[in-house]
């Protein structure tokens, strides 16, 4: 037997008992003929002490502790529960109030000399970390956090069996179906010059799930997906995959608050329901974001309206066309920003893509900014008033296409409300964005390309008229899809789907995909449409990226257990590498050189 009891789990209800434990050294502390040391598993640590005198034939023990009880050698240890003396009790400890006295001990195995001290890893530089993962993942916080993670998925399942979902497995090895992030492929063997490809979600098979009738189905899926790194993106992930029949957005966003607020207890984090709700369209013009963080205000006000009539020129160029806009928001005290904080601000905008940046310092009952010389008194009174500017605050403005106003106010709005500590550490705000457009137009391919994905519903009663629609009007149709946003990141998105075949045909036809195309790559959904689909929607939700939130975590690296760097390699492993020329053969592949 190699425990009667885990290492934290041990408190004054043991005293008296003799209990077997098994971990790692912590430490060792040698006070004269007594050492202590601190044994460490899973649940925490706990002080073991050996007294030579209190052992008989304690010999063999003596040379065990001398050479053997070395940071991070793996012992048995066997001994009595005691009660520690008053004084010497450590209370930052679960395990402080007693310790356990040593009778026998036995080495399972050695350990080299950590390359880092494990309590201290996260000090550490993250390359050497990710080459020693198996040692940086015995830190305690990081196992605090896999732990949480595992309770997570834990109640995840339990709730959604309440709910009576479905948990069904559907396939790794798929069809290649590119529209969006690339593809991961896999060659196949048996018929060479094909390939397989890694999901980059479950989509199609959730919704040929659907048409089975299995009404609720949920998966936590391993997904894959060949694009740029950020911290809070993986090329493999993990997300709830979640998806109803004869349901509604109502219904989803339902099951997914309950789900959440019984899953985030985990955390400490509790949620009021129902959460808020918000369309695209306000979204953008509050926040200047599509996942706006509701911590703080600081919200864009729209005061194009205030300068319609100027001459000042800069703002009715843009005014003069049909899409421009002046937008404007408020800052708290800003007024008491230098000028090298302003010119930052400036240089900030224009990296984010406006042409400039204007601003405003409200003091003494009147606005300082560089526009005053070129805009009436009675135009800056009508901005003050809108703005319900007050003293020592500041006004920045941005004139421009309204897609780039909002992006750039958007983006400075988070950078300032980090700069003047607007945000509270443990406050949480969720919000639902619903209403997205269902296409964009990529000006360089000259062709619409689906917002959210091509299975999207729109959401339009007759879809006949698109035929007949100019690329304006097209452009303005909303989709069934909807966001879960957490502190201004998305954390789900899904959508209600299309369930007819000839909708389906109509959609592909306006993101360019003609008939061909849609029978190779989508053939069996388009034929599974056919069958009785019913009305039908989902959504998935990042796993890895909630955990980051919830735990405060830095990077998505610091939440998967072994993760890939930011080019996408594994340092543990030293993937991806060569392989033997006899597998490629087995493939049907030859490398050819590239060249720079």
């Amino acid at each position: 037997m190699y425990r009667t009891n885990y290492c934290g789990e041990i408190n004054e209800n043991f005293i008296g008992q003799k209990v077997i434990i098994s971990g790692w050294v912590n430490s060792r502390r040698d006070h004269g003929g007594v050492v202590f040391f601190d044994l460490r598993d899973i649940t925490g640590l706990v002080q073991v002490v050996f007294r030579s005198e209190e052992i008989q034939n304690s010999g063999n023990i003596i040379d065990i502790i001398k050479h053997n009880v070395k940071p991070e050698f793996v012992l048995k240890v066997e001994g009595k529960v005691y009660k520690r003396i008053e004084g010497t009790e450590n209370f930052n400890m679960k395990t402080g109030r007693i310790e356990i006295i040593l009778e026998d001990l036995e080495v399972l195995n050695t350990s080299k000399p950590p390359i880092f001290d494990i309590e201290k890893s996260r000090q550490v530089a993250e390359d050497v970390r990710l080459k020693y993962r198996y040692l940086d993942l015995r830190n305690p916080e990081l196992q605090d956090i896999f732990i949480k993670r595992s309770l997570f998925i834990q109640e995840i399942s339990e709730f959604l069996k309440k709910e009576r979902f479905f948990y069904i497995e559907t396939p790794i090895l798929t069809k290649s179906t590119p529209e969006g992030a690339r593809d991961y492929l896999v060659p196949s063997r048996v018929q060479q010059g094909t390939f397989f490809a890694l999901p980059q979600s479950p989509q199609l098979f959730k919704q040929l799930l659907m048409v089975a009738g299995f009404d609720r189905y949920y998966q936590i899926a391993r997904c894959f997906r060949d694009e740029d790194l950020r911290a809070d993106r993986q090329p493999e992930f993990t997300q709830l995959d979640i998806e109803l029949s004869f349901t509604t957005e109502a219904d989803i966003f339902g099951v997914i608050e309950r789900l959440i607020q019984h899953t985030f207890k985990i955390f400490g984090i509790n949620i009021e329901i129902p959460i808020k709700r918000m369309t695209y369209q306000e979204a953008m013009s509050k926040y200047g974001s599509d996942k706006p963080d509701m911590r703080f205000e600081m919200l864009l006000n729209d005061i194009s309206d205030i300068f319609v009539e100027t001459d000042f020129q800069v703002f009715k160029q843009v005014l003069s066309n049909k899409n421009g806009r002046v937008l404007a928001v408020k800052v708290d005290n800003g007024a008491l920003f230098s000028r090298k904080d302003l010119d930052t601000l400036i240089e900030r905008a224009k990296e984010i893509g406006a042409k400039g940046l204007l601003w405003g310092k409200y003091v003494n009952d009147n606005l300082e900014s560089p526009m005053s010389k070129f805009v009436s008194k009675e135009t800056i009174n009508k901005l003050i008033d809108r703005l319900k500017v007050s003293e020592n605050d500041l006004v920045l403005i941005v004139s421009d296409n309204e897609e780039t106003a909002q992006k750039v106010l958007g983006a400075l709005r988070l950078d300032l409300a980090e700069k003047l500590n607007l945000i509270e550490k443990n406050d949480y705000k969720f919000v639902w964005v619903y209403n997205f457009p269902l296409l964009e137009y990529d000006e360089e391919k000259k062709r619409f390309i689906a917002k959210h994905h091509p299975f999207t519903s729109p959401d339009i009663k007759d879809f006949d008229k698109l035929e007949n629609m100019s690329k304006d009007e097209i452009l303005a149709i909303n989709s069934r899809a909807y966001d879960i946003v957490m502190n201004g990141t998305e954390i789900g998105g899904g959508s209600i789907r299309i369930h007819n075949k000839e909708v389906q045909k109509k959609m592909f036809k306006l993101l360019n995909i003609t008939d061909e195309e849609a029978k190779e790559k989508f053939g069996f959904l388009l034929e599974a449409l056919e069958y009785g689909a019913p009305p039908h929607g989902g959504i998935a939700l990042g796993i890895d990226r909630i955990i980051m939130l919830c735990t405060a975590s830095e990077s998505i690296r610091d939440v998967i257990a072994f993760p890939k760097t930011q080019k996408a390699s594994c340092l543990l492993t030293d993937a991806p590498s060569k392989v033997a020329k006899n597998q490629l053969l087995d493939l049907g592949i030859s490398i050819k050189s590239l060249e720079k």
